[in-house]
């Protein structure tokens, strides 16, 4: 049975009506927010801390510092560290005196600590391999971090294997010979080489002192992939005696989804780890433990290789060394959505946030039901990073629009209205004409297809407009009614368009069903959903279907090679880190699981799969429709590796089709670098400007 959520939260956001004296987002408005992140609740919830990043697009450069804001805003925010690096990755000491963060002001990553009322902060770790991620214990005696080391030094004395680590990242830094030599797969993800190097976990005493490796051996404690982490990946037990995590498959870790909890006590030396979860051949992750210690929650899927399979959280009755104590039970099966992060909300109920038809959407449910019994949050925006304070009654939040950045903010349960605490973007926001998308449905096969619509600041339906069809990655992803600072609605509608941006059969959000059936189907249902938003869209009255234009990144730009062999009826296609060849692609791609589950099997057991929904394959229907094709690819992308672009680009060449290559030799699958993300820009809407016009006519 659902029930209100109005005794849990309810947000009232501004409406922001478009003035007269108000101004189109321009790029470099994009660089002059800022961006706020992972908001921490204080132990007594009258404070939260989180971290805001400022651009300095002439630097090309950012820096990232802590913030703290009263709760009930009694006073304004206070910047609590002044660093010209990254400080991020605030956490509350138990006692709510102390504030744990990483940064790397002092070069590599590093621990720090900071009285809440201000002063210097204090480092406390120095390893030559950096250290990351850190929580405190329950009792704040003792903190646990991340470190990548090299695995054969591990076992011995910290003070042995730092040196070790030390000199063997020196002679690769200083060395004469630049060879990498690997002996298994995933020696590189997403846009850096991992080589041998293994994330562990370490503790350490919380006034400083040596740190200890707790989990050495060969083997990953920490997810190598963000597609299994939700926020903190591993947690001190109760009792602060063991350490619960999220370990990387022990073996096939490349095509194996296979993530288990596991457990090691703090004075761990062994490389043998107990694991909770051995009877779940899929992954499990994200532990957190109820307040009064009683119960384990955790992340869990059923289908084995399948990282886009429905997320549930599981909860078991425990000890207080984190040992099990019972049956796990399903407490969101109820509920077609697949969880992403959650926090407990007292030791009865759990806070999650789950995609939901367009939006990000904060739920709470009981741990005693299945999840039929829910309350969901209703409002605008994507709401995530919940954070809930020891009474399990303040919490701290991010919302975000896609007609505005996410700002922290902070309720408590049954006395009224969460409100905004950062008002980090208020000035800027102020200057802006930010229309707000309308959402539609669209007439597909077998349901409907939401797609939201974006109209251009001064918009006259009187007139006809040009249409930028943007494509979501994943696939089994969204459009979410939510902020971006690498693919910005707001910024596509300023330049003169209408932006559509539908969710297609892949789309998470709307029912398991929904996203399983993009599997194995790239160019099937989702490709005639896409073409059923181009019809919707032609027929509106103000829209110029001679002048509709598609872009997408990921699996987006897939689809827009995908159109550029199957379609005409797009004045240009913009095709950012895409997928053109999936039989090279199964062979240059980090993450072989990923494939190997749309495909179902490996390239010489199903070559057919392979074969059928691959552009390449239809190569020369790129001399047919000859549609003008902007191509971005990038050297450190290891996701949608370049070879990709460079098949793409030769082949639109070959054919004497219309075509530029845009080449980020430092940039990995997103184009984050400042003035990089400001070139892209300028080639992406200039590219549009010159085959799609834009305004008005």
């Amino acid at each position: 049975m659902r029930r209100s959520l109005v005794c849990f939260i309810i947000l009232c956001l501004p409406v922001v009506n478009a003035a007269a004296d108000k101004r189109p987002m321009e790029v470099k408005d994009l660089f002059g927010f800022q961006r706020v992140a992972d908001p921490q609740i204080s132990p007594d919830g009258k404070r939260a801390v989180y971290q805001i990043t400022t651009v300095d697009l002439a630097g090309n450069k950012t820096s990232t510092n802590l913030w703290v804001a009263a709760t009930d805003r009694s006073s304004a925010p206070r910047r609590l560290t002044t660093s010209t690096k990254s400080d991020r990755h605030p956490r509350w000491s138990p006692d709510g005196s102390k504030i744990l963060f990483e940064s790397n002001r002092s070069g590599e990553m590093q621990l720090w600590v900071i009285d809440v009322g201000g002063g210097e902060a204090r480092q406390l770790t120095t390893l030559s391999t950096g250290a990351s991620n850190a929580i405190w214990s329950p009792d704040g005696k003792s903190i646990a971090f991340v470190s990548a080391i090299f695995p054969e030094f591990s076992d011995k004395p910290f003070a042995e294997s730092d040196k070790l680590n030390k000199q063997k990242l020196d002679e690769a830094e200083k060395g004469a010979v630049k060879a990498k030599v690997f002996t298994r797969l995933f020696f590189r993800h997403w846009d850096e080489y991992v080589e041998d190097k293994r994330q562990h976990l370490f503790v350490m005493p919380s006034d400083g002192g040596e740190p200890r490796d707790v989990t050495p051996g060969d083997r990953d404690a920490y997810p190598t992939s963000t597609t299994f982490s939700v926020g903190d990946d591993f947690t001190f037990s109760p009792d602060g005696s063991h350490l619960v995590f999220t370990a990387v498959p022990a073996e096939a870790e490349a095509w194996s989804t296979n993530h288990d909890l596991c457990r090691v006590a703090i004075d761990n030396r062994s490389a043998e780890w107990e694991t909770l979860t051995k009877d779940n051949p899929a992954a499990d992750a994200s532990p957190r433990f109820s307040p009064d210690g009683k119960r384990l929650a955790w992340r869990a899927q059923k289908k084995a290789g399948y990282e886009a399979d429905k997320w549930d959280i599981l909860v078991v009755d425990c000890r207080l060394d984190g040992a099990l104590a019972g049956k796990p039970r399903n407490i969101t099966g109820g509920l077609d959505r697949s969880v992403d992060e959650f926090a407990w909300a007292g030791n009865a109920e759990i806070a999650y946030a789950a995609d939901n038809s367009g939006k990000k959407t904060l739920i709470l449910t009981p741990v005693s039901g299945e999840g039929k019994d829910y309350a969901a949050l209703p409002l605008d925006g994507a709401s995530s990073s919940i954070s809930v304070a020891a009474d399990g009654r303040t919490y701290a939040f991010t919302n975000a629009r896609l007609d505005r950045p996410a700002e922290v903010f902070v309720g408590t349960r049954g006395t009224g209205l969460p409100i905004d605490v950062s008002h980090a973007n208020d000035a800027l926001l102020g200057e802006l004409d930010r229309p707000r998308p309308e959402s539609v449905e669209v007439d597909v096969d077998g349901g409907k297809m939401q797609m939201w619509v974006l109209k251009p600041p001064g918009f006259d339906p009187a007139k006809k407009w040009p249409v930028a069809y943007l494509v979501h990655g994943g696939p089994q992803g969204a459009w979410e009614d939510g902020w971006s600072y690498r693919w910005n609605p707001e910024l596509w509608a300023a330049q003169g368009y209408i932006v559509a941006l539908p969710n297609p059969r892949g789309s998470t959000g709307f029912g398991q069903k929904f996203v399983d059936e993009i599997s194995g189907d790239w160019g099937g249902k989702c490709y005639r959903d896409l073409m059923a938003g181009v019809d919707y869209l032609e027929k509106l009255s103000y829209v110029d279907k001679d002048r509709i234009a598609a872009a997408g990144a990921s699996f987006g730009g897939y689809m827009m090679d995908w159109f550029a062999v199957n379609t005409g009826r797009f004045k240009t296609l913009i095709s950012h880190c895409s997928v053109w060849n999936f039989e090279s692609m199964w062979g240059t791609t980090d993450e072989l699981w990923f494939d190997e589950y749309e495909h179902g099997g490996l390239p010489w057991e199903k070559p057919g799969s392979y074969a059928e929904f691959s552009p390449h394959k239809k190569a020369a229907n790129l001399g047919k429709f000859k549609t003008p094709m902007l191509v971005i690819q990038n050297d450190l992308d290891f996701r949608c590796p370049i070879g990709q672009g460079h098949e793409l680009f030769t082949a639109l060449q070959r054919e004497r089709v219309p075509s530029r290559f845009v080449n980020f030799p430092d940039e990995g699958h997103w184009v984050l670098r400042p003035k990089n993300s400001e070139f892209w820009h300028k080639e992406v809407f200039a590219w549009l400007k010159k085959y799609c016009p834009p305004g008005g006519k």
